[in-house]
């Protein structure tokens, strides 16, 4: 039998974005943009920066290769600035650049925002997720977010309406 060249599978480096991944994460967001997730029309040059005054470093974790190459990245944000919510956090945005799908970059992100938001005192995890978006939909559910509402029609994304679905789980152990 020949001896198996493949090695196992590193798991990724999950750590606080920095400025300086701008551009990197830049690439990115429309290297992955799709309309599986997106909302927002498909970008078009000249390309804005990716950290802006409504998305900072420090709402990003990024998953890094061992080389130091960006795989992917996760934003969790307080979902509003009241104080009687500020016991939640939400993930608004996950991507995963598609030479690291299926190595768990995105299980990696999803467990490392749980850990942060802890970190940050939140007892609660939301987020929002397309309807026909049955991969993202399947990863949330196996890390234990359930479905908590549906808004029927939300959205009409290249002229078809899609559910816009509310995810939630608890932080508590």
């Amino acid at each position: 039998m020949p001896e198996s060249h493949t090695r196992p599978a590193i798991p990724p480096a999950i750590r606080p974005a920095r400025a300086a991944d701008d551009t990197a994460l830049g690439e990115l967001d429309r290297a992955t943009w799709s309309p599986l997730h997106a909302v927002q029309p498909r970008p078009e040059p000249p390309y804005g920066p990716f950290f802006d005054a409504t998305h900072r470093p420090e709402d990003f974790l990024v998953a890094e290769d061992t080389d130091g190459t960006l795989l992917g990245y996760i934003r969790l944000v307080r979902p509003t600035p009241l104080a009687c919510n500020r016991h939640v956090r939400q993930i608004q945005g996950l991507a995963v650049a598609d030479r690291a799908r299926g190595r768990g970059v995105g299980r990696a992100l999803l467990r490392a925002a749980c850990d942060e938001a802890r970190r940050q005192g939140a007892i609660r995890l939301t987020l929002r997720v397309l309807g026909h978006n049955a991969p993202a939909r399947a990863l949330y559910e196996a890390e234990g977010f359930r479905v908590e509402g549906v808004l029927p029609g939300e959205f009409l994304l290249e002229g078809r309406y899609v559910d816009d679905v509310l995810m939630g789980r608890s932080l508590e152990a």
